[in-house]
């Protein structure tokens, strides 16, 4: 059973989704949840199906006391690398968040805490605290929402089903079409005795 509360002060569970992956943005989401609240499907986004994720999404958001998004495009990874996007990504949606949270729990064993706000990493934290597996859920959601719709401008990926992650297509779509003005050119996109055209627009 999940945790409600870490610090039983107003707290906001923080979680990112899209590190991973080969192209598009890497999103997070911050999620302030009432006391006592709980669904049937609140748990770690990973081990819930699309339907589940979008139903239990909905209910998040209908109920929480706040959520935000923060999202860090493919140019800034490219920049600044994976990992200070995702914080960037945890601190632009603590920030936009319309309640001030006093706690701060994130999953995973690290944070660049811009926000002067204490907190908590937690590893694993999305198989743990309710607010953390809720933050998971709207990040994934939001992020592969988008990805569907980039997948409309460039089909030949596949993004409708692998939400930009390495999978085989996807790698065979890179070795045939090249990179999409999506694709993170910071990350190792084929394997080294493997092509990549890399004029592609």
């Amino acid at each position: 059973m999940l945790i409600t509360s870490y610090s039983h002060k107003v707290e906001a569970g923080i979680d990112e989704a899209g590190r991973g992956s080969l192209a598009g943005p890497v999103v997070a989401a911050a999620v302030i949840l009432p006391a006592g609240y709980g669904h049937i499907y609140l748990n770690d986004s990973k081990k819930l199906t699309a339907r589940q994720r979008e139903t239990v999404a909905i209910d998040i958001k209908s109920k929480a006391l706040a959520y935000a998004v923060g999202e860090v495009d493919h140019l800034k990874i490219d920049e600044i690398n994976i990992l200070n996007a995702t914080f960037l990504a945890m601190n632009k949606a603590v920030k936009k968040l319309r309640i001030a949270p006093e706690f701060l729990i994130i999953d995973g064993n690290r944070f660049k805490n811009e926000t002067h706000i204490d907190c908590q990493c937690i590893v694993k934290g999305d198989m743990f605290y309710c607010s953390i597996a809720a933050a998971s859920i709207l990040a994934k959601t939001y992020r592969d929402n988008l990805m569907v719709k980039l997948s409309e401008e460039y089909p030949q990926y596949h993004w409708f089903k692998n939400k930009g992650y390495p999978t085989p297509e996807h790698r065979k779509a890179l070795k045939e079409y090249g990179l999409s003005p999506y694709h993170r050119r910071s990350f190792h996109l084929l394997d080294r005795d493997e092509q990549l055209n890399i004029n592609f627009t």
